[in-house]
């Protein structure tokens, strides 16, 4: 339960609650289980705070102050987090479901095992934030600094991430189907068995990136760069890839039956054992690739 003494203080009012905090800054505010529903907390400094199970639904904590807070299983739905400071802040578990995180910071933050379902978090900064087993179903993530953030077994099904920053990203077995990935940077990232079919990956930067096992069945990937990338036994069944950079990729056993490869570079790209039975490969590069065992 929280501490009466320091609910009441934030109830009052906010410039009760700064002078507070001014004069014990040593203190961590223990609101814990707190019914903070629909409250006005535009601003409010609640770093470190003891927020755990607290009722914040609908509440206003736009440019709120909430680094290192500990909001594990709170209720934050439709909550206005614009701007919000969030780095390294506990999400696990947090009820996140059509909160608006616009330019929010989420660096290191905790979200594991979160329910983000249509949240806003639209340039929001999530570098090195733990993302993993977390719903992000329709979310809006154009835009946002993702780099090295963890995403396995993410649900990202139906998600924007058009123009997303998403170098070396763990994305391994995340639910990717239907996203939204246009010119988004994956280079380097983790997407083993990652289920991205019919998504759209048109002109994304897929260089150096991990993709073995992952689904792209009927997957836009037109002119996008995966040069070198990892694609073995990949599934690539029906899957775009006019005028995509596959130099030097690894695509061994991978099933690229009727893919669209017209106009592919394929240089030096590694084909053993792949499937391409049906595919299109007018005007495509396959100089020095590696077409042993290759089923046509």
């Amino acid at each position: 339960m929280a501490n009466t003494e320091h609910l009441e203080l934030l109830r009052r009012s906010l410039e009760a609650w700064k002078a507070w905090r001014a004069t014990h800054p040593h203190v961590r505010p223990d609101l814990k289980d707190a019914d903070l529903r629909r409250a006005d907390l535009a601003g409010a400094n609640l770093a470190g705070a003891n927020l755990a199970g607290a009722n914040l639904a609908g509440a206003d904590l736009a440019g709120a102050d909430l680094r290192g807070a500990d909001l594990e299983r709170a209720n934050l739905e439709r909550a206005n987090l614009i701007g919000a400071e969030l780095n390294w802040a506990d999400l696990r578990g947090a009820d996140l479901e059509r909160a608006n995180l616009e330019r929010a910071r989420l660096i290191g933050a905790d979200l594991r095992g979160a329910d983000l379902n249509h949240a806003n978090l639209r340039q929001a900064t999530l570098y090195q934030a733990d993302l993993r087993e977390t719903n992000l179903s329709g979310v809006n993530l154009e835009g946002i600094d993702r780099r090295k953030a963890h995403h396995e077994g993410a649900s990202l099904e139906e998600a924007n991430l058009s123009g997303a920053d998403l170098r070396q990203a763990h994305l391994g077995w995340a639910n990717l189907r239907g996203a939204t990935l246009e010119r988004a940077n994956l280079e380097g990232a983790n997407l083993n068995e990652a289920d991205l079919s019919q998504a759209n990956l048109n002109g994304a930067n897929l260089e150096r990136a991990t993709l073995s096992g992952a689904d792209f069945t009927d997957t836009n990937l037109s002119g996008a760069n995966l040069a070198c990338a990892d694609l073995s036994w990949a599934n690539l069944n029906g899957a775009i890839l006019q005028g995509t950079n596959l130099s030097g990729a690894t695509l061994i056993g991978a099933d690229l039956q009727q893919s669209h490869l017209e106009g592919a570079n394929l240089a030096e790209a590694n084909l053993s054992w792949a499937d391409l039975s049906g595919a299109a490969l007018e005007h495509a590069n396959l100089e020095g690739a590696n077409l042993i065992g290759t089923k046509s």
